[in-house]
């Protein structure tokens, strides 16, 4: 066949009656496609997949403004960010919001929140504004400030909870006045180019949209108010944006099987092995060591695999109608303290837990036909807090389950997690072919070796 004549296009003719191309169109045409199948398949794979989570699809945080004011050159706008994340949440040292004005416009003043860098603010004679920069940079106060300087779901230090864990404390606002802007909801000109860290990269943000404006109903319920105007801004998570390698890993083991399968070497890269230090170091002993810096560097235990965070789960007994899994989630950072930490699992068994001992659990059924996914985080104020690095640096928990007869296997690693991730990313797992095996079920390499071997002093006694 000429490599003109591809079926695709010969079908071409047929399908659009006398329509005749060149020989050359027709070979754009077909390289044309190609290209754009290529393009829509790389775009897809990394732009889209990455930011959509098959386990949270509808995942999201949310930044809402409403203009509740209009001044002699601006607005009061309240801002709200809502984290409609399951299992994500923001953790100390909390969020940071930017974007860019449309004009030239600047913040008067906020309320609950604060920006970064004031800018230059030289052309002003009278009152000087909080921030007048072009792209301001915004981040939450810290608990404990004045009351004049809070606002409703302020002040937090930038910590925004998982809606599956905390659904009141999911949200973070502010407000904020600003000026040398549109005055009317057809002169306002909205935002543009907003970023989010939480706290490092990973979230990419869509432009504003204007949306109806939000209602609010007085203390007693018996009057219903509306934001003059109202606009959105959603942001979504990727992982491949965040980092490109994981940022946790998973080891196994059984109480049928001496063998612990470790985490894979180097399952989250191996650049800082040069920078870690080892468990029984003298250097732990010295003051500040465990001071988070403010570049967020991590300071790792010397290990295989080097991921700041292990988790291991272990298939520890096989009742009769019932079984029992152990799983430890240790620290290897001795900068760095969890809160609010989540683990989301993922076993066909998990459609039946009959008891979880050591922490919350909350089935995840973003698809209601299937239910073997669920998510575990500490309980308040006993283990909702990993420590750092060290003898404390650990939470576990024992999970026990109700068999399905149907289904219950310890065969070819069926006991085992199919995907674990920890605070919203997705760990590395194993490779199956390391998985602990049954003794009555190993390898048919395994069994014959014994027999390879017999064959071979056999012939070298008696034909050598």
């Amino acid at each position: 066949m000429d490599r003109f004549d591809d079926p695709i296009r010969d079908r071409t003719p047929r399908i659009h009656g006398n329509i005749r191309h060149s020989e050359s169109q027709r070979f754009s045409s077909i390289a044309e496609l190609r290209l754009a199948i290529l393009v829509f398949f790389f775009v897809g794979m990394f732009s889209h997949a990455g930011a959509y989570d098959p386990l949270d699809p509808n995942g999201n945080i949310t930044i809402k403004w409403d203009v509740m004011s209009w001044t002699p050159d601006g607005y009061v706008a309240a801002v709200t960010m809502n984290n409609f994340q399951t299992y994500r949440h923001i953790m100390t040292p909390g969020w940071t919001l930017g974007w860019s004005w449309a004009k030239k416009e600047v913040i008067w003043s906020m309320v609950g929140a604060q920006a970064t860098e004031q800018g230059d603010c030289s052309k002003f004679k009278g009152t000087i504004p909080h921030c007048c920069k072009r792209t301001p940079t915004i981040v939450d106060l810290l608990p404990g400030v004045p009351y004049n300087q809070q606002f409703t779901n302020c002040c937090k230090g930038g910590v925004i909870s998982s809606y599956g864990q905390d659904p009141a404390g999911a949200v973070s606002a502010f407000q904020v006045s600003v000026g040398l802007a549109g005055t009317s909801n057809k002169t306002v000109k909205l935002p543009k180019n907003f970023t989010l860290l939480g706290p490092g990269p990973g979230y990419t943000c869509g432009p504003a949209t204007i949306v109806p404006s939000t209602t609010f109903f007085t203390p007693d319920r018996r009057r219903k108010t509306q934001a003059l105007m109202t606009w959105n801004v959603t942001c979504t998570y990727s992982q491949f944006l965040a980092s490109k390698n994981p940022s946790c890993c998973v080891s196994l083991s059984s109480f049928y099987n001496e063998t612990i399968v470790p985490c894979p070497n180097c399952a989250c890269g191996c650049k800082g092995k040069s920078n870690c230090i080892k468990s029984d170091s003298k250097l732990l002993s010295r003051a500040g060591i465990n001071t988070p810096r403010k570049d967020n560097a991590p300071l790792l235990q010397c290990t295989h695999h080097m991921c700041p965070i292990r988790v291991h789960w272990h298939v520890k007994i096989n009742y009769k109608e019932y079984w029992r899994v152990k799983v430890a989630i240790t620290n290897f950072n001795y900068r760095l303290n969890y809160t609010q930490w989540t683990l989301v699992m993922q076993h066909p068994n998990l459609n039946n837990v009959t008891q979880v001992f050591s922490f919350d659990y909350k089935p995840l059924v973003p698809y209601q036909s299937i239910n073997d996914t669920g998510m575990f985080y500490g309980m308040k104020y006993y283990n909702d807090l990993l420590m750092e690095a060290g003898p404390s640096g650990n939470v576990q928990s024992e999970i026990l389950l109700q068999k399905n007869k149907d289904t219950f296997s310890l065969k070819q690693g069926w006991g085992f997690p199919r995907k674990v991730y920890f605070n919203g990313d997705e760990c590395m797992l194993p490779p199956p072919d390391t998985y602990p095996f049954l003794p009555n079920s190993a390898p048919v390499k395994v069994l014959l070796l014994p027999t390879f071997l017999a064959l071979a002093i056999f012939s070298l006694i008696f034909i050598g």
